[in-house]
């Protein structure tokens, strides 16, 4: 017999003592999410998961984020001072999914501003440290901070 949901108790676990077989169920439903795979089939199978142990965890085991409703975090970049770099950052910001909630920027001085943005990254189409790391890339970033995160 099923518990009833408002019955069921809820863990926060580490990602390093989880089960193989759980760990693999979150890569397939990930790969699926994604449009990675096509099928459950597809998945298992490229990660190596039986379709059974896919099926028996698929419902029960769950990316902490997934659980947040909104997520909110707020960045600290260290920017060159050129005509046209704020617009760029946040469409770049935008692309990746992310919502922009706020935005301040400091008086540029010797060619360098402090741009600080929180953004809701509930929707966000890649994990935020890829995000972070191709945002560090851009030619006008000299740094890149993650100042906080919470919802």
């Amino acid at each position: 017999m099923r518990k009833k949901p408002q019955d069921e108790k809820f863990y926060l676990v580490r990602e390093d003592v989880l089960p193989d077989a759980m760990k693999k169920t979150l890569q397939a439903k990930e790969l699926i999410e994604r449009g990675k795979a096509d099928s459950v089939w597809e998945a298992v199978r490229s990660i190596d998961l039986s379709r059974s142990a896919y099926y028996k965890y698929r419902d029960t085991v769950f990316p902490f984020h997934t659980i947040v409703k909104e997520r909110i975090i707020t960045l600290f970049f260290h920017l060159e001072d050129r005509s046209g770099t704020l617009s760029f950052l946040l469409g770049e910001v935008a692309r990746n999914g992310c919502n922009i909630l706020t935005i301040h920027q400091t008086i540029p001085l010797q060619g360098r501003a402090n741009v600080t943005l929180s953004l809701n990254v509930a929707d966000i189409k890649v994990d935020i440290e890829e995000m972070l790391s191709n945002l560090r890339k851009l030619e006008f970033v000299e740094k890149v901070e993650m100042l906080g995160s919470g919802a």
